[in-house]
């Protein structure tokens, strides 16, 4: 049993710089479309979209939560907020390179803005659970928005304290969403892109709160 909680807690520590895995040369870059917006989910995109990046658990079905919002170009899965460049999936849940399993977000600001986004963030995990999301436990669960300019920022720390306040009234706990500028995002591997649409019947771990955003 001892073992077992030292390899938890292991999991649910983030490792320092200089304990991170070594980068990889392969880069991933994904080249069919999305299986259910028919976009490209790499670059270029449509003049006048905007990149959001958020990090709530599972990736699949987080992404999921996104491409079924309207005003949406192009969702994609991947790792961000770590070390390591070009990582696997491997190397993401080893815990070692401090990465967190994100979805890219590109929308279209003249028919969805950014607050919307928070919204569904908010409403679709738990953001007081630190390094897990329900039984998956390990530093690439843990709740991130990643910020692609300063007001994205200013509205992400808002809608953190906004939220905050609307759990308190019931289910008081402190929110430990990591909010932070947005570094490198590195795609993951092909079977992950829009997993949930390609295998309906696969599995989902997240699981909001009940408080509605509002």
């Amino acid at each position: 049993m001892e073992d077992i909680l030292n390899r938890m807690a292991a999991r649910s520590t983030l490792p320092k710089q200089s304990e991170a895995l070594p980068d990889r040369d392969h880069v991933i870059t994904p080249v069919a479309p999305h299986a259910v917006l028919r976009t490209l989910m790499s670059e270029p995109y449509p003049e006048g979209c905007k990149r959001a990046l958020f990090g709530l658990g599972c990736f699949w079905g987080a992404e999921k939560k996104f491409w079924q919002m309207s005003g949406i170009y192009t969702t994609a899965v991947g790792y961000s907020g770590g070390y390591s460049a070009n990582p696997t999936y491997e190397d993401v849940c080893s815990g070692k390179t401090g990465h967190n399993e994100v979805v890219l977000v590109v929308f279209k600001p003249d028919e969805i803005g950014y607050e919307a986004l928070l919204a569904t963030f908010w409403e679709s995990h738990d953001p007081r659970q630190g390094m897990r999301q329900g039984n998956d436990v390990g530093t690439q669960y843990r709740s991130g928005i990643y910020t692609y300019d300063d007001e994205q920022n200013t509205l992400a720390r808002a809608s953190r304290e906004k939220y905050q306040r609307l759990l308190d009234k019931s289910q008081p706990s402190p929110i430990t969403t990591e909010i932070v500028v947005a570094g490198d995002f590195f795609f993951a591997e092909d079977y992950h892109q829009q997993y949930l649409a390609e295998n309906p019947g696969g599995y989902c771990g997240l699981g909001g709160t009940g408080v509605a955003y509002q």
